[in-house]
C-alpha cells in the first residue's frame, strides 16, 4: 500500500472510485457536476492518493476553511486560537472493494501531517447520517466538537458533525 502526492494524471482514476462510492454510499450526497474541479477545491492544499495492487483505491484532500464551514470556528472556541489555525481534511473517500485494509486511517494520517507541516491544526465535517466515517475518525481519536447546521441552500439545512484531530503528541515525552 502506497500513500503519495495526488498527481493531475490521476484525477480520472479518482473520479472513478468517486463515482463507485457515489453509487454505494452516497458520498458525496450531492453528486457534483464537475466531479474533478470538486476534487481540486480552490483552497486545496494538498491531496493525496492511495494505491492498492497498482490502482488509485482512496483519496483525501486538506483545504483552507471556508465560510461554510462549521468545524474551524467551534475549535477556535473550544481552543481559543483562530480558526485561521485549521485545516480542513475533506474529500476523503475509498474505493469499496479496497476497505478493511486501514486504507482510510493512512490516508487520514498523511492528511493530518500535512496540515502539521504547514502549523495548522486538522479539522473536518462530515454529515451525521455518515456513521462509518464517523466511526473511522472517532478510531483514529479525534474529538467531536459538536452537531451542528449548515446551509447548503436557501431550502436545504443539513446535519454535520465537526471534528479535531487529536492535539500534536510532545516531541521526546516532554
Amino acid at each position: 500500500m502506497d500513500v503519495r502526492p495526488r498527481e493531475p494524471e490521476d484525477l480520472g482514476a479518482c473520479v472513478r472510485v468517486l463515482a463507485e462510492v457515489h453509487r454505494g454510499d452516497g458520498y458525496p450526497v450531492d453528486w457534483p457536476e464537475r466531479p474533478r474541479d470538486w476534487l481540486s477545491p480552490p483552497a486545496l492544499l494538498g491531496s493525496w492518493v492511495a494505491e492498492r495492487d497498482g490502482r488509485v483505491a482512496g483519496h483525501v484532500g486538506l483545504c483552507r476553511s471556508g465560510p461554510g464551514d462549521s468545524a474551524p470556528g467551534l475549535w477556535s472556541r473550544r481552543t481559543g486560537l483562530p480558526a485561521e489555525g485549521t485545516a480542513l481534511v475533506s474529500r476523503l473517500f475509498v474505493a469499496p472493494g479496497a476497505r478493511g485494509h486501514g486504507i482510510g486511517a493512512l490516508l487520514m494520517a498523511r492528511a493530518v501531517r500535512g496540515a502539521r507541516e504547514l502549523g495548522l491544526h486538522p479539522v473536518l465535517d462530515v454529515v451525521a447520517s455518515d456513521t462509518a466515517a464517523a466511526a473511522l475518525y472517532e478510531g483514529l481519536g479525534w474529538s467531536l466538537l459538536a452537531t451542528t447546521e449548515q446551509r447548503w441552500a436557501p431550502d436545504r439545512l443539513v446535519s454535520v458533525r465537526c471534528y479535531a484531530a487529536p492535539e500534536e503528541a510532545p516531541a521526546d515525552g516532554a
